[in-house]
């Protein structure tokens, strides 16, 4: 997605070289995926579940 839009950014990062941001996303497997900081999953997801995590994450908070 990141590389379609200009909107969204991704970062990949070797979880044995910062175990800090291991600690702080409790990552128990990988790939760890994390949205807006909001919403969080593990593993591979179908694309038609991965994306309703994204917009769950981009969704209104009163939504």
């Amino acid at each position: 997605m990141a590389m379609e839009s200009p909107h969204v950014t991704a970062e990949v990062i070797e979880a044995s070289e910062f175990p800090q941001l291991v600690a702080k996303y409790h990552v128990g497997g990988v790939p760890k995926v994390v949205v807006n900081e909001t919403v969080e999953f593990e593993g591979a997801l179908p694309e038609d579940r991965y994306m309703d995590q994204v917009l769950k994450a981009a969704a209104p908070p009163d939504a």
